[in-house]
């Protein structure tokens, strides 16, 4: 039988999210999800638009969410775009950026799965700089490369990066913009929220800056699939044009409602972060105490190894146990699991069923 499908479809090797909880009474620290529930300002928000206005298109422009996050964020509102969640927005930037021919992508070889899917699906040539043997970024590899005469489409970095937890300072950020002024560098700061610094302070001096964040981790909105940019002008142009070619409409109501809201309920917002943080703080003790060898984690998630036992191993024992994490079959991080912070009572859960396996 004749395929239906276009080539490239064939070529396409999917990104593979986090696997969903099987039923109830189940401990999910396997998607770096917030363990808190939203704002409650955010939802009532949400109440309030569902009950007035859903019969009508939403605010194409989400102007009302776009200034909210300008205002938080201190800049104006022209530099603000607002998505469907964050992979959106990052999908939208590989499509407006990096499409420059032959010219390769920068990114770490060990970083956030979803940059080499939008490569392939964008037809966008990746180069991939090895990370270190402590998995840190090499700053040095990334110059090399931007250095070729051939050129280079730009630089994605995730910061904190994913799955690692390795957080850049802001000076080293500044290396990688000035490795090609003339190519993007999209920082996405999907986890900054969590002990990092935000690039955002960086966009007036730098043009070819784009940082890209979402709603779904540090304001516990990740059913709502929220994300937004923060560029200048000129690149922010760019991403509406694109967006206004494939949907109009990207953020429904509810979404601006809620989201806008989650904005302004500052002090819920680092109630709930400071109480992720020193979560993370006591389970990293506790893991090293058994043995675990935990990266320097500046997100929501750790990310461990155990010298004596098999990551899969350990990640099918906490299955059986009820409690998912992230396991990564693949070259470098094979032995690592990926852990998101949850509550204190979560990770002592998850504790116990770690001791049970590598102290018996």
């Amino acid at each position: 039988m004749v395929s239906l499908h276009s080539p490239r479809v064939e070529t396409l090797s999917p990104y593979v999210p986090g696997e969903q909880a099987p039923g109830n009474g189940w401990i999910k620290l396997n998607t770096n999800e917030n363990p808190y529930p939203p704002s409650p300002a955010a939802i009532a928000a949400i109440a309030a638009a569902a009950a007035d206005g859903l019969e009508r298109y939403p605010d194409p422009q989400a102007g009302h969410l776009r200034a909210a996050i300008a205002q938080y964020h201190g800049v104006p509102l022209e530099q603000v775009f607002a998505g469907n969640g964050s992979d959106e927005v990052l999908a939208l930037a590989f499509c407006a950026f990096f499409q420059h021919g032959v010219q390769p992508l920068l990114m770490a070889d060990v970083t956030y799965g979803f940059y080499e899917v939008y490569c392939r699906l964008f037809g966008i040539r990746c180069a991939q700089i090895a990370v270190d043997e402590r998995l840190r970024l090499d700053l040095d590899g990334f110059a090399a490369l931007g250095a070729a005469d051939a050129g280079i489409a730009g630089i994605v970095i995730a910061n904190p990066n994913a799955p690692t937890g390795e957080c850049l300072p802001l000076d080293r950020v500044q290396r990688l913009l000035e490795i090609q002024p003339r190519r993007l560098v999209l920082v996405d700061e999907a986890y900054v929220d969590f002990g990092g610094q935000s690039a955002i302070a960086l966009v007036e001096q730098y043009p070819n800056l784009l940082v890209v964040q979402t709603l779904s981790k540090s304001r516990a909105l990740a059913g709502l699939r929220v994300g937004f940019a923060i560029g200048q002008a000129p690149l922010i142009a760019a991403l509406e044009r694109v967006k206004n070619s494939f949907n109009s409409y990207p953020l429904g109501r509810l979404a601006q409602a809620g989201a806008a809201a989650a904005f302004q309920d500052r002090a819920y917002f680092e109630e709930t972060r400071q109480a992720i943080i020193g979560t993370r703080t006591l389970l990293c003790a506790h893991l090293r105490l058994m043995g675990f060898e935990v990266l320097p984690s500046q997100a929501n998630f750790l990310f461990v190894r155990h010298p004596r036992f098999d990551a899969r191993s350990l990640a099918a024992g906490l299955r059986d146990a009820k409690i998912l994490v992230r396991h990564f079959p693949r070259p470098r991080v094979e032995q690592y699991l990926r852990i998101s912070v949850g509550t204190e009572e979560q990770a002592a859960c998850l504790v116990r069923a770690l001791r049970a396996q590598v102290q018996p």
